[in-house]
């Protein structure tokens, strides 16, 4: 009887020491990646401890202005008009039922597959001054180049348009999955106190998804911030193109490293700044009675509308 219990317990302390390897070697793989990862983070942070006084003077004399406005214009522009497009059709698609709603549903997400550098080349060889619109506007009035005002596609606002026309599908995506997961219950208790269709929106599920919506807006502000080859074909001076015109241009990896640390500082603020404003709310069930959304059935002009909303982001 004696030994059968030592044996169990033998056994029973090979098993648990057998269990807390196996838990301390998984911990173990997962602190080695997790600091695999940090790597490239460490060394862009490590880099503002070399000095470069020279080199930053001549950058502070010279571009760093242009950089830092450019770039925070970038993020405002495609941040604004990502929301716009994404967030209206997502509400749309979710709450009402209009011609071609069931299709426009997946379409939507159809620009997030074609890279933003190529919609500026596409937009470029066609609006550009040697492009057909404007040879068939000029061969029509004949007018000449100098005759009339065309916007210029290749500008800073260029820029933010083709970002903000392939990036909103983030914002929608998420914003959608937030207003499906809404209940109807809550929308019907905010009618019962008086709220129309666009209150209900704005004062009710717009709050509920923001959480959702702020995360597809970071990923949208972080993509604006790394792309290169749209703001360089444009000609805009941002900390992308700074950081490459410092590398190669200066022969400078340890500038253009403090360029990316600055650039890595933007995403930093703006997600402090967005958890601080939010104060670590979030919005939830908290009963089991929930009732899936019904869409309701729009007619004549409001559904007319609501198709053109969702498929304008399409037509461009």
């Amino acid at each position: 009887m004696i030994f059968k219990n030592f044996s169990e317990s033998f056994y029973s302390l090979l098993n648990l020491n057998f269990s807390l390897l196996k838990f301390s070697r998984l911990n173990l793989t997962l602190i080695l990646l997790a600091l695999f990862f940090c790597i490239p983070v460490v060394i862009v942070c490590g880099s503002l401890f070399f000095p470069a006084k020279d080199i930053w003077a001549h950058l502070i004399d010279t571009v760093l202005t242009d950089y830092i406005f450019n770039s925070l214009a970038l993020l405002i522009g495609v941040g604004f008009f990502s929301l716009l497009l994404g967030v209206i059709p997502a509400w749309l698609v979710t709450m009402y039922q209009f011609p071609m709603s069931r299709y426009l549903e997946w379409a939507i997400l159809l620009p997030m597959s074609m890279p933003a550098y190529i919609i500026a080349y596409s937009y470029t060889g066609t609006f550009d001054a040697a492009g057909p619109v404007q040879t068939i506007m000029r061969e029509l009035t004949g007018w000449e180049y100098n005759d009339y005002w065309f916007p210029e596609v290749r500008s800073l606002g260029g820029a933010i348009a083709m970002l903000s026309l392939v990036l909103y599908p983030y914002v929608y995506l998420l914003a959608r999955a937030s207003f499906i997961e809404q209940s109807i219950c809550v929308l019907e208790v905010s009618r019962t106190l008086g709220c129309n269709a666009m209150d209900a929106f704005r004062r009710v599920a717009l709050p509920l998804a923001r959480p959702a919506i702020i995360v597809g807006l970071s990923l949208v502000l972080m993509e604006t911030l790394a792309d290169y080859g749209t703001v360089q074909y444009f000609g805009v001076s941002a900390f992308t193109t700074g950081i490459f015109r410092t590398w190669f241009g200066m022969d400078n990896s340890l500038v253009a490293a403090q360029l990316s640390a600055i650039l890595l500082l933007f995403v930093v603020v703006f997600l402090y700044l967005e958890r601080r404003s939010r104060k670590q709310l979030a919005f939830h069930h908290t009963s089991n009675r929930y009732s899936p959304l019904l869409k309701q059935k729009l007619k004549s002009s409001s559904a007319f509308f609501a198709f053109v909303i969702c498929f304008t982001p399409l037509l461009f």
